[in-house]
């Protein structure tokens, strides 16, 4: 290997790790707040809808703004609109210290939700341009594991800052902590070159109008499948994110710090492993057949589902670990390729404007669930609610392996951007 391709391969790797301790930050200061619940709830005498709104209205800003911070990312710099993200939201977090109102605190998380809506675009685009298709499911699997390492963070170290110090301090301590990386990341992340990573004969992929890459996107039938089973996936996600802190803490009779950590280390660090195996898989699986990260999808999906029911539906606190555990490992196997799967099927050009699409209609499902399961709890119970979201894991896991069948029997160019070339005129690809 060439000194230059070496270079080239630790810039790529290194970029991921900077990528990660943003997205733990972006993950920490979202989740912090849940495991706060029953001090809030109390100082501010909110019901459950209350507290499952001030948890939704965080995701309906972030999905409302998906579209256009994937279309701003198609177009300027993402380098730059990474950091004024991390710093935005770093700042709105630290806010939230201050915020004595239930309004106010519904401002703050709005406001978090819209500083956080320009990251994952832009990130899933920059790192689809170091990492091409033999390698994308990898990185993007690693870049992924800070969802679960911030979590993790975001629940446990809340929860012990809440009960000795009180609430308002463990925002302070996260948004400043965010502020703090974004300067030393001004110096440290780079830009690359747009394609870079699949960039054939020598030409670059063509620009299309916002127009086109609406068609394209909107218009496909599997595009759009995959983010209707992203829709679902993430509003069982969130369930657990928002609700299992409180969960513990009411059924099991856990201490604020003690269902905090529970809620966030056995589930997180199961899908940390499992986002790995993900990845490796994906990229595996899709070396030989079409449609294979969609099949990696597929068997986290099916085989997550009865760990899902069992964790609503036991009183054995051994037996809601294990089942803790395996729904993590395997929902991990389904996390490492949300975006890569979307962009096996839609072109280089258009990744920005795709990957803010499907966050933004993703985290409109999920911005449904707290609300959903608030109101459900009081009539059947959390417990009855928590199970019930096997079966939308059930669901989903099978549409995802039909869309795995159909992908692997398609004919045609193996990247979608060769034909987009062909369709623009260019003959040699």
């Amino acid at each position: 290997m060439s000194q230059s391709a070496q270079a080239n391969t630790r810039t790529k790797w290194i970029t991921i790790g900077l990528l990660w301790f943003v997205f733990l930050f972006n993950y920490a200061d979202r989740q912090a707040i849940f495991s706060l619940f029953p001090l809030i709830k109390t100082e501010m005498i909110l019901t459950d809808v209350q507290l499952g709104i001030l948890g939704s209205c965080f995701m309906w800003m972030y999905a409302l703004c998906g579209p256009f911070t994937g279309w701003i990312t198609d177009r300027l710099s993402r380098k730059w609109l990474i950091l004024g993200s991390l710093i935005f939201w770093s700042i709105v977090t630290g806010a939230t210290a201050i915020a004595h109102t239930y309004q106010s605190m519904v401002w703050c998380r709005a406001l978090g939700g819209l500083g956080e809506a320009f990251y994952f675009p832009a990130a899933m685009s920059m790192i689809s341009d170091y990492h091409g298709p033999s390698t994308r499911s990898r990185a993007m699997s690693f870049h992924q594991t800070a969802v679960y390492a911030g979590s993790i963070a975001g629940g446990s170290i809340s929860a012990l800052v809440g009960q000795h110090s009180g609430w308002r301090s463990s925002f302070l301590f996260f948004g400043g902590c965010g502020i703090v990386l974004g300067i030393i990341l001004m110096f440290l992340l780079r830009e690359p070159r747009r394609g870079q990573s699949e960039a054939v004969a020598g030409h670059p992929p063509f620009k299309a109008s916002t127009r086109q890459a609406l068609r394209e996107i909107l218009g496909s039938r599997m595009v759009m499948l995959l983010i209707v089973i992203f829709m679902g996936a993430n509003f069982v996600a969130v369930v657990f994110l928002t609700w299992l802190p409180t969960f513990l803490y009411n059924k099991f009779h856990m201490s604020l710090s003690m269902a905090g950590l529970n809620a966030s280390l056995y589930l997180q660090a199961a899908s940390f492993l499992g986002v790995l195996c993900g990845g490796y898989l994906a990229d595996r699986f899709s070396s030989r057949r079409g449609g294979g990260r969609q099949l990696a999808q597929a068997i986290g999906l099916l085989f997550g589902a009865p760990f899902l029911f069992l964790t609503g539906w036991t009183f054995s606190i051994p037996v809601l670990v294990f089942a803790m555990i395996g729904f993590g490992y395997f929902k991990g196997l389904y996390d490492a390729n949300i975006i890569a799967g979307i962009y096996d099927v839609v072109a280089v050009q258009n990744r920005g404007t795709a990957a803010g699409i499907a966050n933004s209609l993703g985290w409109l499902g999920g911005g449904l669930a707290p609300v959903i399961i608030a109101v459900g709890s009081a009539k059947f119970g959390m417990s009855a609610c928590m199970s019930a979201t096997a079966a939308i894991y059930l669901i989903i896991g099978l549409l995802t392996l039909l869309a795995s069948r159909r992908l692997r029997r398609m004919r045609g160019p193996a990247n979608p951007v060769a034909s987009l070339w062909f369709e623009a005129g260019i003959s040699e690809v």
